[in-house]
């Protein structure tokens, strides 16, 4: 089928691939669902877990769980910080040695990154730092207490700084980059919606402005138009001008009626706009040509007696095009023989106006936008459009637009 890119089987091992990776992503969401994430807290966890050398009978049955559990507070630790923050802090005072720096220093950092500058955070690193205080205190180095008060205040400094204070700082440095690019992406987010809604606004109201100065310029000459030509069609003198001025007033009015449905679309009303106007459809180019014809114009109509069921936008655009290029020849090519032609086949229904040569022009200016405007009605109903002269000198304007299925007979 057209549109459809990809076939069924590919499709739906798109969808299966997408599935799945949900699927791992609900499941590492403790490691940011990502398994890489996962991968390293476990190669962190397993470096971390330490025994001391030549324990004693009391430590091996202390340290080992204390261990799996330190173990499990790593893997776990970006959702459960504080296991891994009183495990690490815990073996670091049972083994009296600096083997579990790293797990101690992870786990604080952790804690920072996760929970930011709260309370929870500094908690955890007033339990670091007593327990690391606790270590050296316990621990028999006697070249510590040897080097006199500034050795042991400048190697407990030195401690705090390395156990407490770096990873807590980058901790909560990342915290707040994080933070803040989390800021920055909102504001931006919601300076895009403020741009829109700004734009939406400016284009309602030059909407609203171009529906004011329509109705106050064109709807009141038109107005005045299909006045004068019902007065006009009153007082004729014979039959003839009696008949012009009431197609005048006629296609006025009906101007006058499309008129307000634009200016109503315009003003944000379309959803609802009421009264007795419809959309011009297929079935409206008889009584278009028929209109042109009570005019004075030269047109032959071939039009079969059934229509295929074709979209608004399509009927609406093929009207367009029969009336743009009844005006233009009327403009251009006054007197001339004009034929109007609608024909529906196995791929579409092709409309098509063609004019010969004209003896003049009339007084009539136009904007220049006709074809441009039958161009973009046309495109937009997914049909093409072709314009051009003719061999005789005439001009032609053939657009053909698709049609899903031909109207049932009746």
């Amino acid at each position: 089928m057209i549109g459809h890119l990809v076939p069924d089987d590919e499709d739906d091992a798109y969808r299966g691939r997408v599935r799945e990776r949900g699927k791992w992503a609900s499941r590492l969401a403790w490691w940011d669902g990502k398994f890489r994430s996962l991968l390293l807290d476990l190669l962190i966890a397993v470096a971390a877990v330490a025994m001391p050398d030549d324990p004693e009978i009391w430590q091996q049955w202390v340290l080992v769980p204390a261990n799996a559990v330190l173990f499990a507070g790593l893997l776990v630790r970006r959702r459960f910080p504080w296991i891994a923050v009183l495990a690490a802090a815990a073996i670091s005072v049972l083994s009296g040695t600096a083997d579990q720096s790293m797990a101690v220093v992870i786990a604080l950092y952790t804690m920072a990154k996760q929970r930011g500058p709260v309370a929870s955070t500094w908690g955890a690193a007033a339990i670091v730092a007593v327990a690391q205080l606790t270590r050296m205190l316990l621990m028999a180095n006697e070249s510590l207490w040897s080097s006199g008060m500034l050795g042991v205040l400048l190697g407990l400094g030195a401690m705090l700084t390395g156990f407490v204070g770096m990873p807590t700082l980058l901790g909560l440095w990342l915290y707040q980059r994080r933070d803040l690019l989390r800021s920055l992406r909102e504001r931006a987010v919601q300076a895009e919606r403020e741009r829109d809604l700004l734009a939406e606004r400016a284009v309602g109201a030059e909407r609203r402005r171009i529906a004011r100065e329509m109705h106050d310029v064109v709807a009141h000459r038109v107005s005045v138009i299909s006045l004068q030509a019902g007065a006009l069609t009153m007082t004729a003198a014979d039959e003839r001008t009696e008949q012009v001025a009431e197609v005048i007033r006629v296609s006025s009015s009906a101007a006058l009626s499309e008129l307000r449905e634009m200016l109503r679309a315009l003003r944000d009303d379309a959803e609802n706009p009421g009264g007795d106007h419809a959309a011009p459809t297929l079935e409206g180019v008889r009584e278009l040509v028929a209109d042109s014809v009570a005019a004075g114009a030269d047109i032959a109509l071939d039009m079969p007696a059934e229509l295929p069921e074709a979209s608004t936008a399509v009927g609406r655009a093929a009207y367009r095009v029969v009336q743009e290029a009844l005006t233009n020849a009327g403009k251009h090519a006054p007197g001339s023989p004009v034929r109007a032609s609608v024909a529906v086949g196995p791929d579409g229904l092709a409309v098509e106006v063609v004019n010969a040569r004209g003896t003049g022009t009339t007084v009539v200016e136009g904007s220049g936008y006709g074809l441009i405007g039958m161009r973009e009605r046309v495109t937009l109903a997914g049909g093409t459009l072709q314009v051009g002269r003719t061999d005789e000198d005439g001009y032609r304007v053939r657009a053909e637009f698709p049609v899903l299925e031909p109207a049932a007979a009746s």
